[in-house]
């Protein structure tokens, strides 16, 4: 048994967020966080070995600096890290990202007892697609919004959050599930896993790795493969600092009226 669990090297967003011509995020000038829901699936994938004793491998779509994530994560208890980068996979949408994605899963190998854990979303596009769309591209059963896992066998029970409640859901391997926050608390990196990821191997796949594959062509991957054509990105502007007016007396009162007529709002 496998899990195979996709992760995402975002922008830190309480920092500065830097916006490219094109509308694509400069993420080379952004300081970088692991996305939060990724770390969920991390988690999920690192009990299923704690109960099972099975492989965790952790698969990554993104420039060659993501290896340090990779290796954060190994850090962890992860057994294999997978890093996919390519100039031909760069500016990919959601479409995109997950064809490329899809097929990186397929060169692990996909087995018959395996899993594979995503985070519900991604702090940088918010879309929830990347998971169901790599799920639809194996053509294997999916469930999203996990909130409680059960692996007996090749039997998959998740509890799956709703707006006003949540259902059970059975499915069997291999599939794929989207967990949310409330599935875990992410685990620490140990002190062994820190001294002994740099010495384990990250596998790189690069375009030339993967071009065999039918999802791999040029004209659905990268910038000019992508459907989704934005219209306009920008850094929002800063706000003002606020006032703060302590007390409940006159004064204070008063202090508060002049303020609101000097704004013009009364």
């Amino acid at each position: 048994m496998k899990a195979i669990v996709c992760v995402k090297q975002v922008p830190d967003t309480s920092g500065k967020v830097a916006v490219n011509p094109d509308g694509t995020l400069n993420r080379a000038s952004m300081a970088t966080i692991i996305n939060p829901d990724d770390l969920n699936a991390v988690e999920a994938a690192l009990k299923l070995k704690d109960a099972s004793g099975c492989k965790v491998v952790v698969v990554t779509m993104g420039p060659p600096p993501a290896e340090g994530m990779l290796r954060e994560i190994m850090a962890m208890g992860i057994d294999e890290a997978v890093l996919v980068s390519g100039r031909e996979f760069g500016g990919s949408d959601t479409f995109a990202t997950s064809q490329i994605l899809a097929a990186a899963i397929k060169n692990i190998g996909v087995e018959a007892d395996d899993i594979v854990f995503c985070g519900r979303q991604a702090i940088d596009g918010d879309t929830a697609q990347v998971g169901s769309q790599i799920a639809e591209k194996l053509n294997i059963p999916q469930i999203s919004y996990a909130a409680d896992v059960k692996v007996d066998g090749t039997t998959v029970t998740v509890k799956r959050m709703l707006e006003d409640g949540h259902m059970t859901i059975e499915t069997q391997t291999p599939c794929l599930l989207t967990c949310i926050k409330e599935l875990n608390t992410p685990r620490y990196m140990s002190l062994g896993g820190i001294m002994d990821c740099y010495s384990k191997p990250v596998s790189v796949l690069d375009y030339n790795a993967l071009k065999d594959d039918p999802l791999i062509d040029p004209t659905t991957i990268g910038l000019k493969g992508s459907p989704t054509n934005i219209f306009k990105s920008f850094t929002p502007p800063q706000k003002g600092q606020g006032k703060m007016l302590e007390g409940a007396d006159k004064a204070t009162c008063d202090e508060l009226v002049a303020e609101l007529q000097k704004k013009h709002i009364i």
